[in-house]
């Protein structure tokens, strides 16, 4: 007889109680699958007592985590915790070192410890699994690590953060503030009270540092990620990107070339016409380029329950098939170190926005600095403020202007040297916004 594959499961919130429902609902049928019975024999988490929709009477109970990743009663340790140190990481450590297999969906954990697990791992000759840790239900890890072993991969981007494209989508279809938007997705529970982790970008990171070092075989290294949120978008943004034929999300972004790799989060204009500008609401997509199957684009459900254990299930049918792949694609030991690559021009230029105090030789100042920085201008455009109708007989005080300038290709260092001279003139009256534009087909 087969014997069956034995699950402790640490962290019974929303993705552990959906994954001890699929095997409930699908276990018979994920044993034909996989060649073996799946079987969840023991749990952990901090309230025993709490209603989590499913039976656990059928399972061993441990307080400890830590205790449970070295019992002998199980097979593979699922870590659903979180958290980047803790319980998490002294459990998945002690999972590794008694030789259990490890699948988690703990992307802070991986993208500060990953390279030391995956050796370990390696070392002790298990697995360890995250296909949830990125893009929720959507199967990125195992196309960038299985199905593209055959390609070299250039380039990886893509939507990674359900919460700020919800946001980003209100404000475009109805003229909602950031901050309006913000409070509507926290009732809805798409952002949690202290939005901060996802609305400024460390979400994104944390991804995008885990398909990098997939992508491009390299050691994980978050802290050169390039990292901007969303909090300065505007309406006005909004409308001036949809003029121009554009739509704002925020990308993760992570490429290749001879000179390094370059990772960075930031809200993008990207082309209505492309594929990443119609996703929409909460969900996530990812596009991958390489040299033999051109461009890949993969949507769908970035975060939930149900789609999050959907990617955790898959991880765990791989193990029960015996299938056993590097974490990251290949050998721990042969993951380079971390290159940055250096500064290049960036191909779509620049959005940016003034508020231009409306008197002479500001604009000639204006383009003076521009010039002085070596970037063209592709196109400028000024939006005049209606007068107060208060006091017409009266001098007014100076309205700053919104000017919009699109740049050529250019270096985000030329760029931003140029607006730090600007706002030094005073000519203008905030903080310039600036937003990178990506020409994706």
């Amino acid at each position: 007889m087969v014997e069956s594959l034995r699950l402790g499961v640490a962290g019974l919130g929303t993705v552990g109680a959906s994954l001890l429902r699929i095997l409930q609902r699908h276990g018979n049928d994920l044993a034909l699958r996989v060649g073996r019975p799946v079987v969840v024999t023991s749990v952990s988490a901090r309230d025993r007592m709490r209603d989590r929709g499913v039976d656990l009477t059928p399972f061993a109970w441990f307080d400890d985590p830590v205790a449970l990743a070295r019992s002998n009663d199980i097979d593979v340790f699922v870590e659903l915790m979180g958290g980047a140190d803790g319980p998490a990481a002294a459990s998945v450590r002690a999972a590794i070192e008694a030789g259990k297999h490890v699948v988690t969906a703990n992307k802070a954990l991986l993208a500060r410890h990953g390279t030391e697990l995956a050796r370990a791992a390696e070392a002790n000759g298990v697995s360890l699994n995250f296909e949830a840790a990125a893009a929720g239900g959507i199967p990125i890890i195992k196309t960038l690590r299985e199905s593209l072993a055959g390609n070299t991969v250039s380039r990886v981007y893509g939507i990674l953060n359900g919460t700020c494209n919800y946001i980003l989508t209100r404000m475009e279809r109805e003229g909602l503030s950031f901050d309006a938007c913000l409070a509507e997705a926290q009732r809805l529970g798409y952002a949690e009270a202290d939005p901060t982790f996802d609305v400024d970008g460390f979400d994104t990171a944390h991804k995008l540092s885990l398909l990098t070092a997939i992508a491009f075989g390299s050691e994980i290294d978050t802290d050169e990620i390039y990292v901007e949120g969303i909090r300065s978008i505007t309406t006005a943004d909004i409308e001036a990107a949809d003029e121009l034929g554009y739509r704002i999300k925020l990308l993760g972004v992570a490429s290749w070339s001879d000179g390094g790799i370059e990772q960075r989060v930031h809200p993008t204009m990207v082309p209505k016409s492309s594929p990443i500008a119609r996703v929409d609401g909460v969900t996530n997509a990812v596009a991958v380029e390489a040299d033999f199957v051109g461009r890949l684009v993969l949507s769908g459900p970035g975060a939930g329950g149900d789609a999050t254990a959907s990617s955790v299930m898959s991880d765990i049918a791989d193990i029960a098939r015996g299938d056993v792949v590097g974490t990251f694609g290949r050998p721990a030991h042969t993951l380079q170190p971390y290159r940055r690559a250096g500064i290049r021009a960036h191909e779509g230029g620049y959005y940016i926005r003034l508020a231009v105090y409306d008197r002479p030789g500001a604009f000639a100042s204006i383009a003076k600095r521009m010039a002085e920085n070596d970037i063209s201008l592709e196109s400028i455009v000024q939006r005049r403020r209606a007068p107060k109708a208060d006091a017409p007989d009266h001098p007014q005080p100076l309205e700053p202007q919104p000017v919009i300038l699109i740049t050529y290709d250019t270096t985000e260092t030329q760029v931003r040297e140029a607006l730090d001279r600007i706002t030094a003139d005073g000519h203008i009256a905030e903080q310039p916004q600036m937003i990178r534009i990506e020409q994706l087909a």
